[in-house]
């Protein structure tokens, strides 16, 4: 099964460099621009499921590519806790402590408030692994987080969730089969999209 990744339009809080994982805000005209790029690129290319994170970013740009599609919770950005709405430098003002706590334990550390991102990989493991005798292509339309997550599963190792970039309104691939799983495609940019 192949598993296409679309990570939302860009937000205003995203611009202003904003942690928001859970923050429920709607896409910028910038990102109503990169899901446009985005369904012209995936014109034609046949669904047999399309999921959604059910956050207003995602379901935007879910809405934007035209096809009926399911939400699912699993889907949904990582939960920064009392990280949430701030900026990298505001955190380290606010909560130096949770976050050198955070940055020498990123996997496993829960920040106040939220989660963990190992808590993460389990709920994108569990949707994959509940998809993935049901479909050849899906489609899902969700976070930076929840990519990263993918495509490090698709590469059987949560040490690699740093090493993939995921853009706003950006495409990745990751194939899974029965007994192994790979990368097909990682990051193709809405601004690369328009080529096409």
């Amino acid at each position: 099964m192949d598993i296409v990744l679309v990570r939302h339009g860009v937000t205003a809080l995203n611009d202003a460099g904003c942690f928001i994982g859970r923050t429920d805000c709607g896409m910028a005209e910038e990102g109503f621009k990169q899901a446009a790029a985005v369904k012209r690129f995936l014109e034609g290319v046949p669904f047999d499921g399309i999921y959604a994170s059910p956050l207003k970013r995602a379901v935007q740009t879910a809405e934007v590519l035209g096809s009926p599609f399911f939400r699912d919770e699993r889907l949904a950005e990582m939960n920064f806790g009392i990280f949430e709405g701030l900026t990298y430098p505001e955190i380290q003002n606010q909560y130096p402590e949770y976050l050198h706590l955070w940055n020498g334990g990123y996997l496993r550390y829960r920040i106040p408030g939220g989660e963990s991102l190992e808590a993460v990989f389990i709920r994108v493991e569990e949707f994959i692994k509940e998809i993935q005798g049901n479909h050849k292509r899906a489609l899902v339309i969700s976070h930076g987080g929840v990519i990263r997550c993918a495509l490090s599963l698709a590469l059987s190792s949560r040490d690699h969730f740093y090493r993939f970039r995921a853009d706003h309104g950006s495409v990745s691939i990751a194939a899974f089969e029965a007994d192994y799983s790979y990368i097909k495609a990682v990051n193709l940019s809405s601004k690369k999209l328009d080529c096409f």
